[in-house]
């Protein structure tokens, strides 16, 4: 799975602050160690930045991209400063994102294939995002034939179905995982998948954040994602991808996470029996699994029930 590092957000307060203090050596050493942890990209989201969009993302790439030994993805809103920072790039950046609004696709769509970029595209109009997998799944199959037409191919386009939080709308959880699967079906080459994981446990106690994203990452991994937008400093979440790429089935819990990745690839559900309930860590995980799947309601007090 490909990482994209998200530490470098502009909804940071210390982020915020650096870009303010133009601390260059803040953002030196954030981005090496999410390029030293496993990034495969590490991005640079400016938000809106209305004003001063181009200044931050020219002098960000400036100091941040010969700091480390991987690409650079570029998220804001502003197209200008998407294209800015691209201009500056030595090495072929990502640009995050496109919507499917067809003023959004004509700027950013013509600027990927100029820059030969990959880019993210989410599954969402000015009415808002689908509430099905198979909607989401026509509208992505819209945004590969209008990237086509626009010089994009397939093969550079990573769409989004994003990722709704499992506090808010529970059922939607499980339609982002469909979605990822039917996304495979799209194109010839295929498409890849990314989310951006974190969404899912918003609005969830802080305590309960990394449990809820680690375990829908393995589920969205048995689906087959491609890449997420997550904090590579994370080392239990970065070593749950690794358990699951390497089938590392040495220790219980590895078991567990293998055996719910496996049945997602499946098509199937995770049976209880796959479960040490004697073992508190596999029974956060089955709870956290069936709140996923909307097995049972969400409460922020789900793992204590």
């Amino acid at each position: 799975m490909l990482v994209i590092g998200e530490n470098i957000h502009i909804i940071s307060p210390k982020v915020k602050a650096a870009i303010e203090e133009k601390d260059a050596g803040f953002f030196k050493g954030l981005a090496k160690r999410q390029a030293e942890a496993g990034a495969g990209y590490v991005e640079l989201n400016i938000g809106p930045s209305k004003k001063r969009g181009v200044e931050i993302m020219e002098w960000l790439v400036s100091e941040v991209e010969g700091e480390i030994d991987v690409p650079l993805s570029l998220d804001t809103t502003n197209a200008d400063a998407i294209e800015a920072g691209l201009k500056l790039c030595k090495r072929m950046a990502m640009i995050n994102s496109t919507s499917a609004e067809v003023a959004r696709m004509d700027r950013l769509f013509p600027m990927a294939a100029k820059y030969k970029s990959p880019i993210v595209a989410l599954t969402m109009t000015q009415q808002g995002i689908p509430t099905s997998a198979d909607g989401r799944a026509e509208l992505g199959f819209e945004i590969v034939n209008a990237a086509a037409e626009r010089g994009v191919t397939s093969d550079m386009l990573f769409l989004d179905p994003l990722t709704l939080p499992v506090s808010a709308d529970q059922p939607g959880v499980m339609m982002t995982l469909e979605s990822v699967r039917m996304f495979k079906g799209l194109a010839d080459p295929p498409v890849r998948s990314v989310v951006g994981l974190s969404n899912v446990s918003n609005g969830a106690p802080a305590e309960n954040r990394p449990l809820i994203n680690r375990v829908f990452l393995v589920m969205l991994l048995g689906a087959g994602l491609d890449a997420a937008i997550i904090d590579p400093l994370d080392r239990d979440l970065m070593e749950a991808v690794r358990i699951v790429e390497a089938k590392d089935t040495s220790t219980p819990v590895g078991k567990l996470l293998c055996a719910l990745h496996d049945s997602v690839a499946a098509g199937e559900l995770l049976e209880q029996d796959a479960v040490d309930m004697s073992d508190p860590a596999q029974v956060d995980i089955w709870k956290t699994v069936r709140i996923l799947r909307n097995d049972v309601i969400y409460a922020d007090s789900y793992l204590r029930v």
